[in-house]
């Protein structure tokens, strides 16, 4: 009987956390007054719940209440001189771990491009598609690799594309590994604050036999509006530091592998 009271228990918290969620999303900022007469709960568990959530990355604490998180980020030529150490190092690691593949498709963002210079270097007579003109640039250095770029529409912010051609294209596609970033990590899967961004990286694990994701820590328990995956569907994390708390259980029951790029 104990274990299905704090099933039920754990079940009513998750429960207030998803309504907190929805309720930020039609207001912005709330104070706790608002949330416990809104969840007919009383003000000391609403500020526990706003905690929890807060460690989790879902929301953004204030003085009496809470917010809705910020759900952009920087736009990729701002994200290239950001934590570059730590992004090489991943890449380098995440380069190795592809050695003998033939096929790849790569995401776009900022990292992916590390990784997508690393492959150029090391690599050679391989097959690669993405939908990032800064991947596709980096990796034209080495003229054995043959890159096939999506078409679709333009997003300047992120210098790629998406869109409904876009994943029709990638679908007609089936490659050895695909390898993705993510805007922000959670228990519940890699996210990007990018919808359309999000839609390409779904479809590209979908065309994959193993997905990569590429993440430095400032990504862990960060949440974005658009989920392209459970960890169950990826194959490897690689990040400068391994993750800790639900996270890092999530990642571990899933089965999926985690590199710590050194």
């Amino acid at each position: 009987m104990a274990g299905n009271s704090g099933t039920g228990i754990e079940g009513k918290r998750s429960a207030r956390h998803r309504r907190i969620v929805a309720e930020l999303e039609l207001k912005p900022s709330l104070r706790v007054s608002e949330l416990a007469e809104r969840l007919s709960v009383s003000p000391e568990t609403i500020r526990r719940d706003l905690d929890a959530m807060k460690t989790e990355g879902l929301i953004e604490r204030t003085y009496g209440g809470a917010m809705r998180r910020r759900s952009l980020e920087p736009s990729v030529t701002e994200r290239h001189n950001m934590r570059v150490a730590e992004r090489e190092a991943i890449a380098r690691t995440g380069a190795a771990s592809l050695i003998g593949t033939t096929h790849l498709m790569i995401g776009s963002g900022a990292t992916t491009v590390h990784l997508a210079r690393r492959v150029a270097m090391t690599m050679n007579n391989l097959t690669v598609i993405c939908h990032s003109f800064g991947v596709a640039t980096v990796l034209s250095l080495n003229p054995t690799i043959t890159v096939l770029i999506a078409p679709g529409i333009y997003h300047a912010g992120e210098g790629a594309v998406h869109g409904a051609a876009t994943v029709r294209y990638l679908e007609s596609f089936r490659v050895d590994w695909t390898i993705l970033g993510a805007s922000g990590l959670t228990r519940d899967g890699p996210s990007d604050a990018l919808i359309e961004g999000a839609e390409i990286y779904a479809t590209m694990a979908s065309r994959s036999e193993r997905t990569m994701v590429l993440a430095d820590s400032s990504k862990f328990n960060l949440a974005f509006p658009a989920r392209w995956a459970e960890w169950p569907e990826v194959d490897c994390l690689i990040s400068e530091i391994a993750p800790k708390g639900p996270l890092a259980d999530a990642v571990s029951e899933a089965g999926t592998d985690m590199l710590t790029a050194q």
